[in-house]
């Protein structure tokens, strides 16, 4: 029976092109396939470009939808409570689509509908972009991932920016036909910053609509 690909993959058709080691624990990074420390389809420019079809269907359904994670993968979110609760909400939906990413990813969202609901332009298409690379690769991913350091800057009623740290050095992608753990060395690498724009839309959802990632950033190496 051929395994059904996510609808929200499907539309955008966004497949890799290129043989990847798989290293990473969700962090929409391809740096394997592409000589350089951002995240392919990430918008370094100062204009987020429109919001693909999809996104906008998901976001329009009635509640959020749950996100689930297979029991082998804990993402940990620190520094949840700011004491502002606009902040507060805008780290609540940022991890919400961390972990939407990794559902996609592990088949436990076959449908990316969280995916779509949390991410927006050029994000979605950098989420969508590495769900289909684990797809090809037919590779789920498991472990530990810590993010840390998270600080939003308000930019306007609808509109901030979030920066964060990942520690990747306990997450991994696993094969999923044999099971077998791809480990890695923990080197800087292991080690992401995230620079990310949210814009809140008109169901109050903070989507991330624009992602770069530095891969080995000094900023986030443990001291």
């Amino acid at each position: 029976m051929k395994r059904r690909r996510p609808t929200l993959i499907a539309a955008l058709t966004l497949t890799a092109t290129a043989a990847l080691t798989l290293s990473a624990c969700g962090s929409d990074d391809d740096s394997a396939a592409k000589d350089s420390d951002k995240i392919a389809g990430a918008d370094t420019g100062d204009k987020p470009s429109a919001s693909p079809s999809p996104s906008s269907s998901a976001t329009s359904a009635a509640g959020r939808p749950k996100v689930e994670l297979p029991a082998d993968l804990k993402l940990t979110f620190e520094g949840t409570k700011t004491g502002d609760p606009v902040k507060d909400a805008v780290l609540a939906d940022n991890a919400e689509r961390m972990r939407a990413v990794d559902a996609a990813i592990a088949g436990t969202d076959p449908d990316a509908k969280a995916l779509g609901f949390y991410n927006t332009g050029k994000a979605l298409e950098a989420a969508v972009s590495w769900v289909g690379q684990f797809e090809k690769a037919n590779a789920t991913v498991t472990g530990q991932v810590r993010y840390f350091d998270r600080e939003v800057e308000l930019r306007d009623e609808t509109s901030a920016v979030l920066t964060f740290c990942a520690d990747e050095s306990k997450g991994f992608s696993k094969d999923k036909k044999t099971g077998k753990v791809a480990k890695t060395p923990v080197t800087k690498n292991s080690y992401v910053q995230y620079n990310t724009r949210l814009d809140k839309n008109a169901e109050g959802v903070w989507q991330t609509s624009q992602i770069i990632s530095t891969r080995g950033s000094a900023k986030c190496q443990p001291q």
